[in-house]
């Protein structure tokens, strides 16, 4: 297992706040650490449909039955659930008591930001980062291969090719979570955008450039790219000026996440 950096801070805080909650992108290892660092909590996974049934029915009986030491992922299918959570950890005052778990920022914060300001410390866990695959012996010496590898756990932990990795990547997560938060109609035009994001990585954010190459209108733009920032496929980087008042008004540059994800989408396969 590779040792993460984000666990020392996880650690701290589970002894400061009733809840830790655990956010990132899918396949970026947040289930592998949280069972890993706390092997006597129990782990329930509302993506099951019988837990979340369970769940949605009868949010008093499921917390009395998972009422402490507890890891609940994919908390957002079940958004209800956070304000009986809230009561229980108002009444009792313990520490480390609840762990959240999420895929869905967007869904996942929104719920937080409802019924837990204040009660919870929020973690986000990207795929390996360089000190990490060095310190694990995992880190490519040509930085050409790493580039186009990516970072993603899987592509280490499991041997799987990149190109077929990150081909099942878009299908079954990318397109499932994003048509969950967006009336996309056609898939192919929102592939077509993030082929030509992917290309424009480093480069000044011109939505209005990209609106005339897709043909899609700038306030749909910015609500895909809200939407894939909040899914942890891409930021934006704001400008850098001594002059604070440039820093508000200078378009940011846009990057992805995992560049093994974004090298996929401009055709580097081999």
């Amino acid at each position: 297992m590779v040792n993460r950096t984000i666990v020392e801070g996880i650690n701290a805080y589970m002894q400061r706040y009733p809840i830790v909650a655990l956010t990132g992108p899918r396949q970026s290892g947040k289930t592998t650490l949280l069972k890993g660092m706390f092997p006597d909590f129990r782990y329930v996974s509302l993506e099951n449909p019988d837990n979340r049934a369970f769940a949605e029915n009868d949010p008093n009986g499921f917390l009395q039955l998972y009422d402490q030491k507890v890891i609940l992922d994919e908390v957002q299918r079940v958004p209800a659930l956070l304000s009986y959570i809230q009561t229980i950890v108002d009444s009792n005052n313990m520490m480390g008591q609840f762990i959240l778990s999420g895929s869905q920022n967007f869904n996942l914060m929104k719920s937080i930001t409802q019924s837990l300001a204040g009660r919870v410390a929020l973690f986000k866990l990207l795929p390996f980062d360089m000190m990490e695959l060095k310190s694990a012996g995992l880190l490519p010496s040509d930085y050409e291969q790493l580039i186009i590898k990516g970072s993603y756990p899987a592509l280490y932990d499991r041997s799987i090719p990149f190109a077929s990795f990150y081909a099942n990547y878009i299908e079954t997560y990318i397109q499932r979570d994003v048509t969950e938060l967006l009336s996309i109609r056609d898939f192919g035009l929102f592939r077509t955008f993030l082929k030509l994001c992917a290309a424009r990585i480093g480069q000044q954010l011109n939505i209005a450039n990209l609106s005339s190459e897709t043909g899609v209108s700038v306030p749909t733009l910015r609500s895909w790219i809200s939407i894939l920032e909040s899914s942890y496929i891409m930021y934006q980087l704001p400008p850098f000026f001594k002059n604070f008042n440039k820093r508000l008004v200078k378009s940011p540059k846009l990057y992805f996440y995992d560049t093994g994800l974004a090298s996929f989408f401009i055709g580097n396969k081999k």
